[in-house]
Formats: C-alpha cells, sequence, structure tokens
C-alpha cells in the first residue's frame, strides 16, 4: 500500500478524532493503515498504543510501544506508557523499571508536557507503593527461613537496608594508600580481638591517670595542624584545640614526658598489635573533642589499618559515623573502625569528650605482609625527607 504525506495526514487526524470520540476500533484500524504505507510514512506507535490500551488489547499496545523504544529509548511517554501497562498486568519489577527509567529521564532534564504530568505522579505513586511490597515480601520470604528479626545476620539487614535505598553504599578511599582485597567493613567487633578484654579492664585506671593530665593541662594541642612545608589542608578545625591532642607517640616517636604520666595506660596498650614503622609508628594519643564540636566528614590515609577507640569521657549526644552507620561512645567497650571510609564524629554536649585512640594491624594482614608494608611506608617516608647538606 502506498500513500501520499496528505493522505497519511488525513489518516493521522481521523485517527485522533475518532480517540477523542472514544472510538478507539477506528483509530487502531486507521493507524494499521500507516503501519503499511512504508518507511517514509511516521507510523504513529503512540498513537496505536493509546488506541490498543483504550480496546484493552495489552499485547497490541506492548508491542506498539516496543515499537517506539527501539527507535527512542528514551521516549518519555512510552516509558510512562510502559510502566503503567506492567503494573496493571501486576509485573512490579516490570513497572518498576519502566517508572524509574522515566522518572530517571526527567531528572536528566527531559522536557515534561502537560498530559505527562499526572502519569509522572502515578510514576511515584506506584513506586512508593511497589517498595513497600517488594520489602514485606522479602521480609516473609527471610521469616519462613528463620532469617528474620533479631536473628537476621547484621550483614543481611544492612544489605537489605542497601537495596531498599535506605543506607547508603561506601567504600575505601584512603587519601594516601589503598591496599587491595581488604573487607568493606566499617566496623568491627569487640569480641573479634581477645586481646581487648585485657584493655578494657584497665579503663579505670586509664581514667585515673586521664584525671592526672587533665589537672594539668587545661589547653591541648590541635589534632590537625598547619605545616608550613606542605598546603594547607582543607579542614575546619585546622589549628584549632577544640579537636585536640595529647600525644604518648606521634609519627613513631615517643612522647617521653606524657608516658611518664601514664604508665597504666602505656601498659595496657602493649597488649595491641600496634605497628611499628619509622617515623610513622605507634601512634596512640588522647583525642579530645570540646563541647559542641564536629569534626566534619574526611577520609584517612591508609586501608592496612583499624582505628580503636576507648572511651574516657563520654558525655551524652556524643557519636561517630563511619560510612553509613553510626555509634555512640559506650562506656567500657571499644569501638574498632576502618578510617579509610568517609567518617566524622561530633559532640553536641556541653561538655569535654575524650578517648583513648590508637591504630592497629589489619587483622586480615599477615605477618609477610605486615613486613612489605612496613618497609614500604619507610621507603615513603625516608623519600619524603628533605636532603641533609
Amino acid at each position: 500500500m502506498t500513500l501520499s504525506a496528505a493522505d497519511a495526514q488525513v489518516l493521522v487526524q481521523d485517527s485522533v478524532t475518532a480517540l477523542r470520540a472514544g472510538n478507539a476500533a477506528k483509530a487502531r484500524a486507521l493507524l494499521e493503515q500507516l503501519q503499511q504505507a512504508g518507511d517514509t510514512i511516521d507510523p504513529q506507535w503512540l498513537l496505536l498504543a493509546h488506541a490498543c490500551r483504550m480496546i484493552g488489547d495489552d499485547v497490541a499496545e506492548e508491542a506498539a510501544l516496543q515499537k517506539l523504544l527501539a527507535i527512542d529509548k528514551r521516549h518519555l511517554a512510552a516509558l510512562l506508557l510502559m510502566g503503567e501497562l506492567k503494573a496493571r498486568q501486576d509485573d512490579d519489577r516490570a513497572a518498576n523499571a519502566f517508572y524509574k527509567a522515566a522518572l530517571n529521564m526527567v531528572s536528566a532534564g527531559a522536557r515534561v508536557t502537560d498530559d505527562l504530568r499526572p502519569k509522572l505522579k502515578q510514576a511515584e505513586t506506584f513506586l512508593a507503593g511497589a517498595h513497600g511490597r517488594f520489602e514485606d515480601f522479602l521480609l516473609r520470604k527471610l521469616s519462613e527461613t528463620g532469617l528474620q528479626g533479631a536473628d537476621t545476620p547484621k550483614p543481611v539487614s544492612n544489605a537489605i537496608d542497601m537495596l531498599m535505598g535506605r543506607r547508603e553504599i561506601f567504600h575505601q578511599k584512603p587519601s594516601m594508600f589503598y591496599y587491595p582485597g581488604m573487607p568493606q567493613r566499617e566496623f568491627y567487633e569487640r569480641h573479634e580481638f581477645p586481646w581487648l578484654d585485657q584493655l578494657e579492664s584497665a579503663i579505670p585506671d586509664m581514667q585515673d591517670e586521664l584525671s592526672g593530665v587533665l589537672n594539668k593541662t587545661q589547653k591541648f594541642s590541635p589534632y590537625v595542624e598547619s605545616n608550613p612545608d606542605r598546603p594547607r589542608p582543607n579542614n575546619p578545625l585546622l589549628d584549632d584545640p577544640s579537636w585536640g591532642a595529647f600525644y604518648f607517640w606521634k609519627s613513631g616517636e615517643a612522647i617521653a614526658e606524657n608516658i611518664a604520666q601514664c604508665p597504666k595506660t602505656i601498659a595496657a596498650l602493649e597488649a595491641a598489635p600496634i605497628p611499628v614503622i619509622k617515623d610513622r609508628s605507634p601512634m596512640a594519643l588522647y583525642s579530645v573533642l570540646e563541647a559542641d564540636t564536629h569534626i566534619a566528614p574526611h577520609f584517612g590515609l591508609l586501608n592496612t589499618r583499624l582505628i580503636c577507640h576507648i572511651p574516657l569521657v563520654i558525655p551524652g549526644d556524643c557519636a561517630l559515623r563511619v560510612g553509613s552507620e553510626t555509634r555512640p561512645w559506650k562506656n567500657g567497650e571499644a569501638l574498632i573502625f576502618d578510617d579509610s571510609f568517609e567518617h566524622e564524629a561530633w559532640n553536641r554536649s556541653n561538655s569535654r569528650r575524650v578517648i583513648l585512640l590508637f591504630e592497629i594491624w589489619r587483622p586480615e594482614i599477615s605477618k609477610t605482609e605486615r613486613s612489605a608494608l612496613t618497609t614500604i611506608f619507610e621507603a615513603i617516608n625516608e623519600y619524603q625527607k628533605p636532603l641533609e647538606i
């Protein structure tokens, strides 16, 4: 069948008139004539899909929409109509996919005509409902296997939260050195480190020694200090003692005066697998966070270590966020985390918070690897030193 452009235009106009009059069968017959007219005539797949929908022919409607999406995979109206079709067919997964694709197009700046705005609202409403229906289905399935509720393993709960969009996905992004193959874990649990029992049992002695330090020291050195030989870091607490430090070891150097004031604290630290790396480790200190102070989100230098916090003075409304998880400090309980994840901390109380902070080797790193990493880090430090003249 051969149609002129003028004849094709008449068919299109007549089909639109028929659709507006509610005569979908006539509109479909007219539009199907266009499908046979050859490549030079616009087949009007969208109008045909509307006609088929009015008739209730889901198969033909989907075929027309798929033809249009094969031509333009970002066709907003076709994506919305496909979402609506799949929703009518109770195919939540397919409806989700088409509706999300449509909403992503809008987020990317796609033009939205007035006739499509109600369908966009319909898409948003459907997605919200489908989200809940899917979660209910998923939790029901877990419950059938006995894995729902208090018995749900924490990684499973976290994975569900990520799947449902309640939990952001974070990854290690150390600012200086990345060691591949390390588990992507924000926090570690205390029971994984048998030596912590001995260290935590010494907390009362540590607190007594801290009291002696606090009686002598009213103002602590800033944790983040500027270095004239380096660019100034973009840190709101630069050279600010609101985030203060009282070092026992700093960059591997023992601070003898401070160590002498806290012998029981130093003895307790002997149980921990603290790295010994020239000009870098050990590193241990009282980390002081003054009232109403916020440590902005940042990344640590390495993912070869974990950071341990031993709580010594913990007022209310203090917490640490690592990646997607936030934990408060609790009296008598260490916090162990990977600081190569984005992390931040805050003290929203009206009094000072103090913890004992130190680093340990990651337990996944073998002795051979630790030796190699020690050599690497010491070589980095040696290379960075100025030449002696």
